[in-house]
């Protein structure tokens, strides 16, 4: 276990590249089932980037998927529909501009 850091001291260093976090809460994603497959999709969308820019970088499910849209907890469709929305994400992070 490590030490608690006093609140004074100085926070680390940013790591040099890019760390890639996510979360999944329960309370959007009931099933575990669902929570893995959404988790798959963020490995791998953001695995195929050619490069992400270097800092701690988070993927955060916001809200819940519509079950009556989407009532199987694997589907194709859940699993299409989540591509195309990390898909617009990675877009929007293409087209930011870079930090100075």
């Amino acid at each position: 276990m490590s030490p608690v850091r006093p609140p004074d001291d100085p926070l680390p260093a940013a790591p040099q590249g890019a760390w890639l976090g996510y979360v999944v809460p329960k309370r959007h994603a009931k099933r575990a089932v669902t929570r893995v497959l959404l988790k798959r999709q963020i490995r791998a969308v953001f695995g195929d980037l050619p490069e992400l820019p270097p800092g701690l970088w988070v993927v955060r499910l916001r809200m819940p998927f519509d079950r009556k849209q989407f009532p199987s907890a694997s589907s194709d469709a859940l699993r299409e529909a989540a591509r195309a929305e990390l898909l617009h994400l990675t877009r929007k992070l293409a087209r930011a501009p870079a930090a100075s």
